[in-house]
Parts: structure tokens; sequence; C-alpha cells
């Protein structure tokens, strides 16, 4: 399988497991897991053809480990990023005193104003290393990072949770303690 197969199949399983189910006609459990074989087939039914074996190398070789299977991968999930509404499993853990958002230069002003929002996703989604802000950032242009004093955040009482895949989530980040 080359790279823009996996590309291709880790995009749909990002709509389908963090979005839209319902575009497959996919049940996700109240933790956001879905079936691998009832997965498998309504990808096949609606015209999204990948086999279990190819299925598990782009479990594996996601750059940003996306996606997760249960111990004997019967069954799988998005770690985090979804829209729906999905009972996070992970414990209430406290952040590093500083983490980072990665944003482009046309939203600084209302995140000035605002903060950071989740908007249509569940969290606001931070990381501890401000290489992979700039990433994230750099995908719709000039990246600009943020800084988040997730440390006084926490004191003051704000809760945060860390993804399998190192994500950190909180529900928002008022504008006080963004630098």
């Amino acid at each position: 399988m080359n790279d823009n197969q996996i590309k291709s199949i880790s995009k749909f399983l990002s709509l389908i497991l963090r979005h839209s189910p319902d575009t497959i006609r996919l049940q996700l459990d109240t933790h956001g897991w879905a079936d691998v074989a009832t997965l498998l087939r309504q990808c096949h039914a609606h015209g999204k053809r990948f086999s279990f074996a190819e299925l598990e190398e782009v479990v594996r070789s996601n750059d940003k480990q996306r996606f997760e299977f249960n111990e004997d991968k019967t069954r799988i999930r998005a770690n985090q990023g979804h829209s729906l509404n999905i009972e996070t499993d992970l414990p209430v853990t406290a952040p590093p005193e500083f983490l980072y958002h990665g944003t482009v230069g046309r939203f600084v002003g209302a995140i000035r104003n605002s903060g950071l929002q989740k908007m249509n996703r569940q969290h606001v989604h931070l990381t501890a290393d401000r290489h992979t802000a700039e990433q994230v950032g750099g995908r719709r242009g000039a990246p600009v990072v943020l800084s988040v004093r997730s440390g006084d955040m926490h004191r003051d009482g704000y809760t945060f949770f860390l993804s399998a895949n190192n994500v950190w989530l909180t529900d928002a980040v008022p504008p006080q303690y963004i630098q």
C-alpha cells in the first residue's frame, strides 16, 4: 500500500470515526468504539474497499496516532477530535506548566478576544510540543504558535485530559491564559 492509499483511508476513517459514522450507517458506542468487522463491511458496501491488514497498517503508521484498536483488534476508535458527543474515558490529568496551540494569523484577533474555543469539536486540542503546534498551524498557512499557561489554568480549576496519542484536551482556554 502506498502513502496516498494510506492517507486516503486515514482521512476516510477520520470522517467516519470522528464526525459522521452515519455516512456508512455505522454505530459507535458511547466511548466512540466501532466493531471492526462491521466497519469493514460498511466501508465496502459504500465503495471504500480495504482489508483488515490495510486497516492495521493505517492505524500503525499514522504519524499522529489518530486511531487505536482494543487489545484483540475487534474494535477501533479515534483517539480524539470528535465533533460527535463521545464519552471520553480519560482521567483528569494535571498538565505541564505550558502547552501550545497552532493556528494561523487570521484567527489570532478572535482568539485574543474570546480565547480558544472547541467550536464544532468536543475539546480544544493542545500539545506539549511546540514543533507539533507549528505543524498543526502550518496546515492552513504561516503558523502562529500560542503558548497556554495550562499550569495556571489547572490550579484555577480547569480540567485537562491526555489522549492516548498525547494530545491534551480541555473545554476552552480563556484569553487571559494565552501568550
